[in-house]
């Protein structure tokens, strides 16, 4: 994809932007952003301070959401592994029957 310079306000503070992305994707997430300064910035907070908390609640959201999908696809595989000890197990008397008659 083409790159391209995109503009984006967040904190009172335009900042400009070389991606790839759509413009309609990075304001979304500017949108985001702006949201969850709001949410930790309290009123009289030092603009950097602000948006470090914002960084690191994003990251700490994103470290979370990291955590529960690897428990999710760490339980989907054993889930998974299970239902096809029991489908070999079902399917055992099956194979011993063709063996039986193919002698």
């Amino acid at each position: 994809m083409e790159r391209r310079t995109i503009e984006l306000r967040i904190a009172g503070q335009s900042y400009r932007v070389m991606s790839s992305s759509p413009a309609e994707e990075l304001q979304r997430l500017a949108e985001v952003v702006e949201g969850k300064i709001a949410d930790v910035g309290g009123r009289g907070r030092a603009q950097p301070q602000a948006m470090l908390l914002a960084a690191m609640a994003l990251a700490h959201e994103a470290a979370a959401e990291r955590d529960r999908r690897e428990s999710l696809e760490r339980r989907t595989r054993d889930l998974l592994r299970r239902m096809l000890v029991r489908i070999d197990d079902a399917l055992e008397p099956f194979e011993e029957a063709d063996a039986t008659s193919t002698e």
